[in-house]
Order: C-alpha cells, then structure tokens, then sequence
C-alpha cells in the first residue's frame, strides 16, 4: 500500500487577543482535520498581531518558555484529539534569551522538540532583531506518525540552504509558516509572487512538496500600520501549485500526496546523487586563507 499524507495550510486574520486567536486557529484546524488532513500549518506567530513592524519592549511580556506556552498547549490538546500533527509558532523565552520558534506536536499531543528561526530579518516592518536571538538549533526533520516534515519559519524561506539541509535529513514535505505582506518604506513594492516563487523553486529542486501559510488583513500595530497578503498556497514535488488562496481569503487549503512516488521521482531526477560536496567547501568560505 501506497504512503500517503494529507497536509493543509491555513490563512486567516489575527487581533490583540490571544485567547481568540486560538480558538480562531482551533476552529481552523478542526475544519482541515474534517477534510482528511493529518499535518495542519498554522501562519506564523498566529499568537497575536505581528508586532515586528517596530520596536516597543511591551512586546517581550508576551513570550513563553515553549513548554508553557498557552498555544502550545491548547495545540497538544486539538492535536491529540484530532490525531493530527500542528507545527505550532511562538515567542519564546528562555531565560534572558527570546526566539522565533516552533514547537512540532505529534498526532498524540506530544510535544516533539523546537525549532528556532535560523534566518531574523531587519528592516522597515520586519525589524525581527530587535526581538529575536538567531535560532540555536540548527535546522531539523520531525518523523510525525504522518510522515517526515521539515518545518522552516518566514524568513528561512528565502534560503535554499534551509530547504535543502532539511531534505538531506529525510524531510517528505516541507513547511513554512509565514507572516509577511507590505513594505512600509515603499508602496509600490509588492513581494507576493517572488515570496512564493522562492518555496515554488524549493519544491522544484528538491522534489518535494511544500506548503506555505500566510497571514491575511491589515493589522494597526503602528501608525504606519501593515497588509498581509495572504496567498498561501501548496505546491507539488514539481513545483505546480495544487491548492491556493487569494490575498483576503480566510480558511483551509487541503491537498494529500502519494510518498512513496514522490521519493521515487525524486531519485529519477538526481539532484541528490550528483551532489558536489567535495567543492561546496569554497562556497562555505571564499576567502583566500
């Protein structure tokens, strides 16, 4: 019998309140998990507002230790229940340190380990290094009951290293919850379709699936205030896109793929077998020694 696994992203708007916001993410889940889906992806930071677009300390008094945080556990509840995987986003605190992280929740509720965000981004809305330490972790595979999935956050997305050191770990799909959307510093500026060509390109040359979830909505944390635009999608191992949403739509994309002919297409191509590690090293560092 065939290997089969039934992904879904969500796309939703978020407020102030956390205890909405969960169950705003609960109701969601619970509507995939009813469409057959067993590892369901929530946007990133779906906690609160995406409080990036400045710098104000408050913001610190909303992390958690990430066994302790409030959507983590509602999560392990929903996932236990449903007997569905949930790569959970937060803020997290450990000790003096903060990350942008993400707890993996197994199909019985258990929380799998954390994956800290490697890549932080600066820049007008996105100022994430203000608040966030680089990720510790290095980059990791969680082999859910459902399957092998890597799980990379936002910002990680635009680097094909992360995809691919996920992929040599065993990664069967791969996963990016995601919070972006207008640029402050210039209107005219729209990252819509490059956001998601680069996971598209992922998909392509690791032959793999990939599923990204997006906020949507206009979100006024700042005067300036900030429009997600949504667009989550799931891609197949070629890169086609099999289940999409606009920039306001609100709910849950579903698609389910045959592992098993997946991982055999992927050797046909090679990309694995013609690796060049022997020559990756002057990459690593070009500087003449």
């Amino acid at each position: 019998m065939a290997r089969t696994i039934t992904v879904a992203a969500l796309q939703s708007s978020y407020g102030a309140d956390m205890d909405a916001n969960i169950r705003r993410t609960a109701e969601l889940v619970r509507e995939a998990a009813g469409k057959g889906a067993q590892v369901i992806l929530p946007s990133e930071l779906f906690q609160g507002p995406y409080f990036c677009v400045s710098q104000e300390e408050r913001w610190f008094g909303t992390a958690y230790p990430w066994r302790e945080h409030p959507c983590v556990i509602a999560m392990a509840d929903l996932a236990k229940e449903l007997g569905v995987a949930i790569p959970v986003s937060i803020f997290e605190r450990e000790g003096p340190h903060y990350f942008n992280s993400m707890v993996m929740l197994d199909a019985d509720g258990s929380a799998m380990g954390v994956y800290r965000k490697s890549h932080i981004p600066d820049g007008p809305g996105y100022q994430e290094k203000y608040y966030f330490r680089p990720g510790d972790t290095g980059f990791k595979v969680w082999n859910t009951k459902h399957g092998r999935v890597g799980v990379g956050i936002c910002w990680d997305q635009w680097y094909p290293e992360c995809a691919r050191a996920m992929m040599l770990q065993g990664a069967e799909v791969l996963f990016y919850p995601t919070a972006i959307g207008s640029e402050p510093h210039d209107k005219e500026l729209d990252t819509a379709e490059p956001w998601r060509r680069a996971m598209v390109g992922h998909a392509v040359s690791n032959v793999v699936p990939v599923v990204g979830s997006n906020r949507t909505g206009h979100e006024d944390v700042t005067a300036a205030g900030q429009t997600f635009y949504g667009s989550s999608f799931i891609a197949d191992h070629r890169g086609d896109l099999v289940a999409g949403f606009g920039r306001d739509d609100q709910g849950v994309l579903t698609a389910t793929f045959d592992l098993d002919y997946v991982d055999r297409h992927r050797a046909a191509w090679g990309f694995f077998r013609d690796r060049r590690t022997d020559l990756y090293r002057s990459l690593v560092d070009p500087r003449p020694a």
